[in-house]
C-alpha cells in the first residue's frame, strides 16, 4: 500500500525502530543528518553499513541480515538501483513494517512487491522533514 496520507505517516512516524541502510558515519551528509535526528528525537536507530564499525556510537550492521533486534522501518539512503536487493533483504524478515526510500530514491517494482506481501511503502520523501512537519 502506497502512503500518501498523513494519517498514514503520522502512524508510520509512531514506530520506534529504524534500520538505516546506507547510514554515514560523515557528518553534513543526508545519511548522518537524517539519522541522527531520528536519534535525537527518541528513535532507536540501526545502522547499516559494511564499511563503518560504529556510527553515533552505535554498532554498525553490514546488512539486515545481520541484525537481530526487531525493525519496524528500513529506510533506505542507497542510490535507486539498489533499492530492490535491500528490499528483498527487508521482506525476509516478518518484522519489518514499513519501506521508506529517501528524498531521491525510488524503484516502483520493488514497491510493489513490498506492498503485494502486506509492507506499508513510501518513497522519495525525506524522514526527517516529514517528522518535523507531522510530530516536532
Amino acid at each position: 500500500m502506497p502512503v500518501d496520507s498523513t494519517d498514514e505517516l503520522e502512524e508510520i512516524l509512531d514506530y520506534d525502530t529504524i534500520a538505516v541502510v546506507g547510514c554515514s558515519s560523515t557528518p553534513g551528509k543526508a545519511a548522518h543528518d537524517v539519522p541522527k535526528y531520528l536519534l535525537e528525537h527518541g528513535y532507536d536507530v540501526l545502522p547499516v553499513n559494511p564499511y563503518a564499525d560504529k556510527i553515533f556510537g552505535r554498532e554498525v550492521y553490514d546488512s539486515l541480515s545481520d541484525i537481530d533486534d526487531e525493525i519496524d522501518v528500513v529506510c533506505i539512503f542507497r542510490p535507486s538501483e539498489e533499492v530492490g536487493d535491500i528490499v528483498d533483504a527487508a521482506l525476509e524478515r516478518d518484522d519489518v513494517m514499513v519501506i521508506w526510500t529517501q528524498q531521491g530514491i525510488r524503484d516502483d517494482e520493488a514497491a510493489t512487491r513490498a506492498e503485494d506481501d502486506g509492507r506499508a511503502v513510501v518513497q522519495d520523501r525525506c524522514m526527517k522533514v516529514q517528522h518535523r512537519r507531522l510530530v516536532a
